[in-house]
């Protein structure tokens, strides 16, 4: 159900919810939270799409807020959409005027009651979403550092203006990886000695992954530029060889540890929506975040020379590789010396076989001949 409503107000949108309930069938409000979407006129289908395909995992009430501020009167315009496939309630709003300059007027009223507010910005957001009109209403305040150029300016500035509830979606992006390669020093513990970060130029996620290790590991991280897409690679130099992640093709990755064959991982680039419903399981204050983006601030200060990774040790983890590899051989060879001596023993022995018999044939023929002499 689709409700139309021009020059309108908050009260007569929350009236136009629960008739449509009504009409629905469903009075009773099934509904764990509300998503609050500040987009602009170009890509609000999106933003609106991707918070319903949430919402089939956690149904809420989607506010999509358009702010055209501008001389003209203040007005407001929504769209109520009930059922037709919508999880949850999804109203679309427009502020025109000065009243675009005081969203929390409009969308205070029609927050859900005793539910959580994540607040969502997929063009990019403040610099610090806390200090956001809008962002104060959230418990959770979610960014998408990838939708700007910018990506480290606004890096810095929310660092610096950190609250409780920040997240970004560069961040959300790296979740698997990180998984990973915890597992891996997990099952595989030993000694790193540096680490390298691989993905196109100006990815966002690439420079917390690096923040990210270097703040756990202690080690210096070297960003390489590949042709992406998104992160590309991550390995970690260890004394026996390195711990390598590689996705080339954006899907599938390859596992490397040393002293194990390489094992094929399913490594997808998530869709939006799916980066949102993980926003959504959890509420709580991501302090490794935060670590980490007070480690980036820290790194973009250092000398270029400071964030590779020394030679030395390359050159041990290329000399381990090839020590094992140099034992793995002199090992074969003694084996193989056996099996050559044994083939040969083999041969012989037939032969060793024919020779005798004819012998004995002989000395058989010979000592006929004697006895018919006589």
């Amino acid at each position: 159900m689709i409700i139309d409503l021009t020059d309108t107000t908050s009260s007569e949108i929350a009236s136009a919810l629960l008739k449509a309930r009504r009409h629905a069938g469903s009075p009773a409000m099934g509904m764990v939270g509300t998503i609050v979407v500040v987009v602009d006129e170009a890509s609000h289908h999106d933003a609106m799409k991707a918070a319903n395909e949430a919402g089939r995992e956690h149904p809420s009430r989607v506010l999509v807020a358009i702010l055209r501020p501008g001389r003209g009167a203040p007005g407001l315009d929504a769209e109520v959409r009930v059922g037709e496939g919508i999880p949850g309630e999804a109203v679309l709003l427009r502020l025109h005027g000065e009243l675009a300059k005081v969203p929390e007027s409009v969308i205070t009223p029609l927050l859900l009651p005793d539910s959580p507010v994540i607040v969502w910005w997929p063009g990019g957001g403040p610099k610090v979403p806390a200090d956001d009109p809008l962002g104060r209403l959230g418990r959770r305040r979610v960014t998408d550092a990838a939708a700007t150029r910018r990506a480290s300016v606004d890096f810095s500035a929310r660092a610096e203006g950190y609250k409780p509830g920040d997240t970004d979606f560069a961040w959300t992006r790296l979740t698997p990886w990180r998984a990973l390669m915890a597992a891996a020093l997990d099952q595989y513990p030993t000694k790193v000695t540096g680490a390298e970060v691989a993905a196109a130029k100006g990815n966002p996620s690439a420079d917390l992954m690096a923040a990210w290790l270097q703040s756990r590991l202690k080690v210096p991280v070297e960003q390489r530029n590949s042709r992406g897409p998104g992160v590309t690679a991550v390995r970690l130099f260890t004394p026996s060889g390195p711990i390598a992640l590689t996705r080339p093709d954006g899907a599938v990755a390859t596992f490397s540890v040393p002293g194990q064959p390489d094992r094929p991982v399913a490594l997808k680039r998530r869709t939006t929506s799916e980066l949102l419903s993980e926003e959504l399981r959890r509420l709580d204050p991501d302090d490794v975040y935060a670590k980490t983006l007070a480690c980036k601030v820290d790194r973009d200060q250092l000398p270029a020379s400071e964030k590779k990774v020394d030679a030395t040790a390359r050159k041990s983890t290329a000399a381990s590789a090839t020590a094992a590899g140099k034992k793995v051989v002199a090992a074969q060879k003694p084996a193989d010396k056996k099996s050559a001596a044994a083939k040969k023993t083999a041969a012989k022995t037939p032969a060793k076989k024919t020779a005798s018999k004819k012998t004995a044939a002989v000395k058989k023929t010979a000592a006929k001949r004697t006895a018919a002499k006589r």
